[in-house]
């Protein structure tokens, strides 16, 4: 029997069954690293042939591991990633892409918590409401309003500027304005932004606090959260503003233990971002357009 000095330190966190807050060695730090850049080269950079020797660094790194529980844990994850880098992800409308993205989206949060069932039951949990209510969330989801306005239009100005780049033209509208066109935008835009939390938040920031420190799991989780919205249409500035973002959901997420805060925080932010997009093509739309035409 293993002497309680030769045992990793265990911390009780309700977030999940056992944070086990594994030491980072030279290999795992190697491990966690490989895997950060494997997902930047094969995800938004697309370049398979320097992207694949890191994914199999990592996967080896992970294979001989002797923590049983980060091997399953971590394998989980290269596998979504996996899935996600043969996506083909953007931010079309049509229904064609509908499901050539929806389906592998929908797989990387199913098929970890299934397979999380019958080994980590309690890694994974979709938990609404928060078990500690905190003014603080209050506070920073009200706030949440006037920073989403200032910093998507601050991010346009950046992109064009820096970048020549239109960011809100990233989503294709038609000349004219069309009810269901802009319908589509919004349920779209919504759908995703609920998935990226139920993703990089609920599922991949859950199985990498369940074995790392807080700071190391959140770096990881906003890695793969800016790599792959980074890929969908978030180009140029949005390395830094995507990654101060999944930052913060996942310290909200930390401290809430929930999934409240996190999606109506994301909600406000999607919910500018459509109205910025059609009033990018069609410059009489207001910004109230979604309450006046019924949304």
């Amino acid at each position: 029997m293993a002497s309680p000095l030769t045992r990793p330190p265990i911390r009780r966190n309700s977030l999940v069954t056992a944070s086990l807050d594994l030491p980072l060695t030279p290999r795992r730090k190697v491990l966690l690293a490989s895997f950060a850049v494997a997902t930047v080269l094969l995800i938004p950079a697309g370049l398979w042939i320097a992207g694949v020797p890191a994914f199999l660094l990592s996967g080896w790194l992970v294979a001989t591991d002797p923590e049983p529980r980060l091997r399953r844990r971590l394998s989980i994850l290269l596998g979504c990633v996996l899935i996600l880098a043969l996506c083909d992800i953007n931010p079309g409308l049509s229904n064609e892409n509908f499901l050539r993205v929806g389906v592998p989206f929908t797989l990387v949060i199913v098929l970890p918590a299934l397979i999380s069932y019958f080994g980590d039951r309690e890694v994974i949990r979709y938990r609404f409401w928060p078990v500690h209510w905190r003014k603080h969330d209050v506070i920073y989801t009200i706030l949440s309003i006037p920073l989403a306005y200032a910093i998507l239009k601050s991010y346009e100005w950046g992109n064009r500027t820096l970048f020549d780049d239109e960011l809100f033209r990233h989503w294709t509208l038609g000349s004219e304005p069309d009810p269901a066109e802009i319908r589509r935008l919004f349920i779209g835009i919504n759908l995703v932004g609920i998935w990226d939390e139920l993703f990089f938040v609920n599922t991949a920031f859950a199985l990498l606090r369940s074995l790392f420190s807080f700071r190391t799991a959140n770096l990881i989780q906003a890695v793969l959260y800016t790599a792959v919205l980074y890929d969908m249409a978030f180009t140029g500035c949005g390395i830094f503003i995507v990654f101060l973002f999944a930052w913060t959901q996942g310290s909200m997420f930390e401290k809430s233990e929930s999934l409240l805060w996190v999606l109506v925080v994301h909600l406000i932010v999607d919910y500018f971002l459509v109205a910025f997009i059609v009033q990018t093509y069609y410059p009489d739309y207001g910004l109230d357009f979604l309450w006046r035409k019924g949304f």
